[in-house]
């Protein structure tokens, strides 16, 4: 499955957030040394019910759009 994701870092709570048509991301740790990246990771792994290894950022590495791939969903959340 390949999502659209917009990073919030440095904010207040972390939250994963389904907009209208990409998931906004809300991230304490700040975009310096991949800590952000690597938090990202962590909530969408959690969030998607599979393992972090199962989480690619595809495209957008080093900015707050991100392109990524979560591989072998079995249980989707109800995004609602």
């Amino acid at each position: 499955m390949i999502i659209t994701i917009r990073a919030i870092p440095r904010a207040s709570r972390t939250a994963v957030v389904k907009d209208k048509d990409c998931f906004k991301v809300y991230l304490t740790k700040p975009a310096d040394k991949g800590m952000a990246n690597a938090q990202l990771i962590s909530l969408l792994a959690d969030y998607f019910k599979v393992k972090k290894y199962q989480v690619f950022i595809r495209k957008g590495e080093t900015s707050r759009n991100k392109i990524i791939e979560v591989t072998d969903v079995w249980c989707l959340p109800n995004y609602g």
